[in-house]
């Protein structure tokens, strides 16, 4: 997928999702559903796999809140069509999804449109008010969810005062019309944008008539018991430990996804090893307590100490169903927290592999939050901490059998 903040290294005619998109949650995905290059039977699975009792709301009209990412991978690599535009944001991140090459014509020679993704670096939120937004998806996590939606293209669209001074007529003539040359646009009914936001959706599909560009909006939906899909349910969710509700909202199990780094090794002395995770500081952390987790491993990493059923190989529950993966699962426990019990400070993402050893340092780790099992506590000693510990990882092997 190309990656890039600049509009001019985009690469175009384009088709368009135009919002923040912060969690990709199952609203966010019908948003970019529309912008696919991709077979209407490969767009039916993909909804069909984005999550169970997906409801229509359009009746409603309020923010679909979502950020975007605050930091952007760098890479010096071009297109093979924009060669020598290569930019600090830019990047061909992963391998093309369903072998779409970057190329401006199809297999007949006709000029496609390339399913582009526009969000905004940062989130206007955090422009304005000068404090970081914590995201649920930081840039790596929304490339891979992305990527594997079928997008060929996320632009990062840098939030400033000249962005924020363009008029809704100015951002759709300038950024869409001329820059990005777009000839299709998909945004929620609840989308605002330019000066003051001041446009609405309906004014952007208005606007955009004008050019001959199509404009689908995407009403809001509800999920299970009627709650509505948003960044700030899935938030709420938790920071609350119902894992449950957000879980349900995003479509998938929240992760958290960080580099393997040294630590104290507290854990080793008391029989209980963990990785250290080390997450982007942008990162938004659930409640404080332990969780039973799935832990994603490249082959070739584990070490398995026993047979045991806490350990599975099986593809990662992507968006696209039967997608390859190179990827095995192993359970365990993961502690979010202070660690109170040793006088800990800062907040730290540490987990235990069940029946699982190996050397994991520097690796990069995707820890899929299962259930939430208890808030973090402060312990008597360390022998009192041992034995909760024991009693976590039986709890975990139980609630993790059971959800297989």
């Amino acid at each position: 997928m190309w990656v890039t903040s600049s509009c001019t290294a985009a690469l175009t005619p384009t088709s368009v999702a135009l919002g923040n998109f912060d969690g990709l949650h199952l609203g966010h995905r019908q948003v970019v559903q529309p912008i696919l290059n991709r077979s209407p039977e490969q767009n039916s699975a993909t909804i069909l796999a984005s999550g169970p009792n997906l409801r229509s709301n359009a009746g409603r009209d309020e923010n679909l809140e979502s950020e975007p990412p605050a930091t952007c991978y760098n890479d010096s690599a071009a297109p093979p069509d924009r060669a020598g535009s290569s930019h600090n944001f830019e990047g061909l991140i992963g391998p093309r999804a369903h072998g779409n090459s970057l190329s401006g014509r199809d297999s007949d020679g006709v000029d496609r449109l390339y399913g582009t993704v526009v969000t905004f670096d940062p989130h206007p939120q955090e422009f304005f008010t000068g404090q970081q937004k914590k995201l649920l998806t930081p840039l790596a996590e929304k490339v891979e969810l992305l990527e594997a939606m079928g997008v060929e293209q996320l632009v990062l669209l840098p939030f400033d005062r000249e962005l924020a001074a363009l008029t809704a007529c100015e951002f759709v003539e300038e950024i869409l019309v001329r820059q990005l040359k777009a000839s299709r646009i998909s945004v929620g009914v609840d989308f605002r944008f330019g000066r003051g936001r001041a446009g609405t959706a309906v004014d952007l599909q208005s606007i955009a008539s004008g050019y001959g560009i199509d404009v689908a909006l995407v009403p809001l939906h509800n999920c299970g018991e009627g709650d509505r899909i948003s960044s700030s349910a899935i938030r709420e969710g938790l920071a609350s430990g119902d894992l449950t509700r957000a879980n349900q909202l995003l479509g998938r199990p929240y992760s958290l996804v960080g580099t393997v780094v040294g630590g104290q090794r507290l854990g080793r002395t008391i029989g209980f090893p963990t990785a250290n995770i080390e997450l982007p500081p942008e990162k938004f952390l659930p409640r404080f307590g332990v969780y039973a987790v799935r832990v994603s491993l490249k082959h070739g990493w584990e070490k398995m100490k026993e047979e045991s059923s806490s350990y599975q190989r099986e593809n990662p529950k992507s968006l696209i169903p039967g997608a390859a993966s190179n990827l095995s699962f192993v359970n365990g426990v993961m502690n979010v927290g202070c660690r109170p019990t040793v006088d800990g400070l800062q907040p730290t993402v540490e987990v235990h592999l069940l029946d699982w050893s190996g050397d994991l340092y520097g690796q990069t780790l995707s820890a899929s939050l299962v259930e939430f099992l208890r808030p973090e506590q402060k312990f008597a000693s360390l022998d009192a901490l041992k034995t909760q510990i024991q009693a976590d990882c039986d709890i975990a092997r139980s609630v993790l059998t059971a959800k297989v």
